[in-house]
């Protein structure tokens, strides 16, 4: 999947969606971490894109936590 087509699928998810993301690729990370370590993993690269996916998803968690502060100072 393109990067720009994951982040707009993040984008377009809902908070506990994006929970849910989150925790089954930690899961994953942890898995292939394991495998790796164990030298069973063939593409290594799949680390590295897992994750940047768990930044990403994180990174809009927080830009909305920010944006609900920022909503309630306002009022």
């Amino acid at each position: 999947m393109k990067r720009t087509a994951l982040v707009r699928e993040i984008r377009e998810s809902s908070e506990d969606e994006l929970r849910g993301r989150l925790g089954r690729l930690e899961t994953q990370l942890f898995k292939l971490r394991l495998k790796h370590s164990t030298n069973q993993i063939e593409n290594t690269s799949q680390i590295r894109s897992t994750r940047r996916e768990i930044a990403c998803v994180m990174t809009i968690m927080a830009e909305r936590r920010r944006a609900k502060q920022a909503d309630a100072k306002q009022s």
